[in-house]
């Protein structure tokens, strides 16, 4: 009787503690009903979107943002480091480059969201491009391609961000890719000794152009975008040719079911409606890519020079 007594309270203890650390793993996802996201869009951006999502299926997202300074690549260092034990449900990325990076690490496994795709899949479109105030600079003194931007005329005149992160970092990774490692590494050093202002990120390069402190500068159509509705006297130029589209892209990190919280929450992202609302709020130009002669990255040389590139914009860069 004595074992038996032993025997069951020890069953129930055992039951307690599965049933506390079920409860513990929950609460640190948001609970049942939630789902986790890294996100990489711009949160005055994406909290609307997230919010709509949590209005109409009930589902609550707990959202971890990146900061401006380390755009994108926190957050995919984050999913490299949890590749074992994979926090994240679900990713949303602003670009394409370390989206791709992510599943070459094999970050989101056999998932498909697709048919044929790798876990993840692009969706909408906004453009890099070059900023002016063009009260300040007329149309015959516009720069009309990125290395011209090493003559002395532009010494001191231009501010991009510092291209270690985000869209910025994606350019330049592509930029070496499409012009061989000799032509840009001269290009980086060139820029860098024309004493440009290196900000922490695009919409600063913006307000550096809006204050008259920069002529000219590298920036994302949706930056543009949203100093124009704030009164800025900005516009972009149009120079294709050295240039990219940058679309968003979703992943599902874990795997996931059909119907699952996860997947309710990539349809939903994926969905034409919420493609409309991103391009009206200025987050995306476009809902799909725009026509033109923008740069097409090789991404497998991308990709397969990543870590070299960044080694060399950390050397020259990160002064």
């Amino acid at each position: 009787m004595a074992v038996a007594f032993l025997a069951g309270a020890v069953l129930g203890l055992l039951l307690l503690l599965l049933v506390a650390k079920s409860r513990q793993g929950a609460a640190s996802r948001g609970g049942t009903d939630s789902l986790v996201l890294y996100c990489a869009q711009d949160q005055v951006f994406s909290e609307a979107v997230l919010g709509e999502f949590t209005r109409t299926t009930g589902l609550k997202v707990r959202t971890i943002h990146d900061s401006e300074a380390v755009k994108t690549v926190g957050l995919a260092n984050r999913l490299i480091a949890e590749i074992q034990n994979p926090r994240a449900d679900v990713f949303w990325g602003n670009e394409e480059l370390r989206t791709r990076q992510l599943a070459a690490r094999g970050v989101f496994g056999t998932n498909r969201i697709g048919s044929a795709d790798a876990g993840w899949v692009a969706f909408g479109s906004r453009t890099r491009r070059l900023v002016i105030d063009s009260r300040k600079l007329p149309a015959s003194e516009r720069p009309s391609s990125l290395i011209e931007l090493t003559n002395a005329r532009w010494k001191g005149k231009l501010s991009l961000a510092m291209p270690l992160f985000g869209t910025a970092s994606t350019h330049f990774h592509v930029l070496r890719a499409k012009w061989g490692e000799a032509v840009w590494r001269n290009w980086c050093k060139a820029l860098l000794a024309n004493q440009p202002f290196l900000e922490p990120g695009n919409s600063h390069v913006v307000r550096r152009v809006v204050r008259g402190e920069a002529l000219v500068g590298l920036t994302d159509s949706d930056d543009i975008a949203v100093a124009r509705v704030e009164g800025a006297q900005v516009q972009a130029l149009a120079l294709e040719d050295d240039f990219l589209s940058i679309p968003n892209s979703v992943a599902l990190v874990r795997p996931a079911s059909p119907g699952s919280p996860a997947r309710k929450l990539v349809e939903f992202l994926m969905s034409d409606p919420v493609r409309a609302r991103l391009v009206a709020s200025g987050a995306l130009e476009a809902g799909s890519p725009p026509p033109g002669r923008w740069v097409q990255p090789d991404w497998e040389r991308v990709l397969k020079d990543l870590d070299a590139t960044v080694r060399d914009l950390e050397g020259t860069f990160h002064q």
